[in-house]
């Protein structure tokens, strides 16, 4: 499985917000956002193939027994299934963090916790982006069947990046499709931001927002404490 980077540090983002945490970020994802705060696992994607007995020692040597399965897409990788399971043998708390976009393998008994960030709209890259990278995101972007069956293997959060008035118009519509298969009072409105200069006034928006409707806010933490640093 090709890994990014493995590290210990603070979960930044939703209902384990500020749980000392093991991160395993692998590399490669099906979609290209263009806002994208990870572009080393997805535009530019880097690291080496790693079996996942490689992955265990890297994680057994850090102190934290919370585990995040990142990427990237780390659903895009077979692998992932078999560290999940060893992972959750060993007594480690496992969540994977996944655009809810692909499912190669039953999820069930997998995570401890599924993070499905889905999509929205304004994600999508430019038309004029090499690759054909605006049509291919467009139309891997929305799976709700995958979301489903996913917010149904494990208890589940679901985060919509929102930086706009439509942008939220378009996750309200979305959670309403898709109906009581998620729990809405694990669902988090998370601004766009990459610094802090963007996430302040963003945040104060979204928490009016979150205020008035009812919903959760997905403070970034991460930018916050260390500014949105790689391997924090």
């Amino acid at each position: 499985m090709r890994i990014a980077e493995i590290y210990a540090s603070l979960q930044g983002e939703g209902l384990l917000a500020g749980m000392p945490s093991t991160f395993v970020r692998t590399s490669g994802c099906n979609l290209r956002c263009v806002w994208c705060d990870t572009p080393f696992t997805s535009w530019r994607p880097e690291g080496g193939e790693l079996p996942v007995a490689d992955v265990l020692a890297a994680v057994e040597r850090l102190e934290p027994r919370h585990v995040v399965v990142t990427g990237g897409e780390p659903l895009l990788l077979a692998d992932v299934a078999d560290l999940c399971r060893e992972l959750r043998r060993g007594g480690r708390h496992v969540t994977v963090e996944t655009a809810g976009t692909v499912l190669p393998f039953p999820a069930d008994g997998l995570f401890d916790l599924v993070s499905i960030s889905p999509k929205l709209a304004s994600s999508t890259p430019p038309q004029d982006t090499p690759g054909r990278w605006a049509t291919r995101h467009e139309a891997a972007r929305r799976r709700d069947d995958v979301i489903r069956r996913l917010a149904g293997a494990a208890p589940h959060q679901l985060k919509f990046v929102v930086e706009t008035p439509a942008d939220l118009d378009e996750a309200l519509r979305w959670l309403e499709e898709l109906g009581d298969w998620v729990d809405r009072d694990r669902v988090f409105l998370m601004p766009q931001a990459r610094t802090e200069e963007e996430l302040a006034p963003r945040t104060a928006w979204l928490a009016d927002e979150c205020r008035r409707l009812g919903l959760r806010l997905a403070r970034r933490y991460h930018i916050e404490w260390f500014g949105g640093r790689r391997g924090t």
